[in-house]
């Protein structure tokens, strides 16, 4: 089954993947969603602020929506996934990952690619506050990498969920990384790597000690980034350490719950090994799609609502 054609097409001048992911981040517009905004306590002594939107008639059930690298709930991709999805009857819970709703979190950890314990703690809130809700995960990028792992992890929680969907999905965390270090790439490494360093002045004040000026002056690069801070505030031996068991590739495998992967051939974000098709082609409940086009979260569209978020919803809705 999970081996599926695309009927994605990318409109003029579109079907250029660059093109596609910088006006899918920069350009699109998207009308705002009413949100409310409830802030998640941990039991680490930390947080995350979930923002929610209500579903347009009767409810369906509940999206929990994921973003990628520095992004947050109010990106041009969580908005139209919102967008559509609560118009379709769904209640939207579109989490900021730690340290991304604006507000810096409490801790010298913050989010990473493989934060599972987070989008646990999501889920169980989500569960408790809504003990009958059929519950859906769709996230981007990191995000979608981050619902990967935990669904391969096969936890208590993710009985609960009833389907996801992955865009633009690096699985193989150094394979990304590879992609990004290229000539192509390097205005998107570039902006990554000054806002991920902001982030880390903004920490410095509360942590002086473990990162003085020194440390932030050398990191160079988003592999310096995760040798110097991903790697050491999370408990992992360096970055190729942490890429290794942050990666949700190993355990696609194990995904136990019907689930669409959609990563386009023309997204520069992403190497060869970002594309499970073994893996995929023996799943009975992991879909595969390679559209041509699309960039890196883009697959951009000329109405409201992109294919990635149309076709979300086809394969979520299409599983009750």
């Amino acid at each position: 089954m999970p081996l599926t054609p695309s009927s994605y097409r990318a409109p003029w001048p579109f079907a250029n993947g660059h093109l596609a992911t910088i006006y899918s981040a920069l350009l699109r517009r998207v009308l705002p969603a009413p949100q409310t905004r409830e802030r998640l306590e941990l039991d680490d002594g930390d947080f995350l602020d979930l923002d929610w939107t209500a579903p347009q008639g009767p409810e369906r059930g509940i999206l929990i929506l994921l973003h990628g690298l520095e992004g947050h709930a109010q990106r041009p991709y969580m908005m139209g996934s919102t967008a559509l999805f609560s118009a379709s009857g769904f209640r939207i819970c579109a989490v900021n990952l730690r340290g991304c709703s604006g507000t810096p979190n409490r801790l010298y950890r913050s989010y990473h690619s493989g934060a599972t314990e987070d989008l646990e703690a999501v889920v169980q809130h989500v569960s408790r506050k809504y003990p009958d809700a059929p519950l859906f995960l769709k996230g981007f990028s990191l995000g979608g990498n981050l619902l990967l792992k935990f669904l391969g992890e096969s936890g208590p929680l993710t009985a609960r969920i009833k389907g996801a969907v992955a865009v633009s999905a690096p699985v193989h965390l150094h394979d990304s990384l590879l992609q990004l270090n290229k000539a192509e790439n390097a205005l998107y490494a570039r902006r990554f790597l000054k806002n991920l360093k902001a982030k880390l002045r903004e920490k410095q004040r509360l942590f002086p000690d473990r990162l003085p000026d020194g440390l932030i002056r050398s990191i160079r690069s988003l592999q310096d980034f995760d040798d110097q801070y991903t790697s050491k505030a999370h408990g992992f031996r360096d970055a190729m350490d942490y890429y290794k068991k942050c990666s949700s590739l190993p355990g696609l495998r194990h995904v136990d719950r019907p689930t669409l992967l959609l990563n386009a051939r023309n997204d520069s974000f992403l190497g060869p090994a970002c594309y499970p098709e073994e893996v995929c082609a023996h799943h009975p409940l992991l879909t595969l799609e390679i559209p041509e086009n699309g960039g890196h979260v883009g697959f951009v569209q000329r109405h409201a609502y992109y294919y990635n978020e149309v076709r979300a919803l086809e394969f979520l809705t299409g599983l009750f």
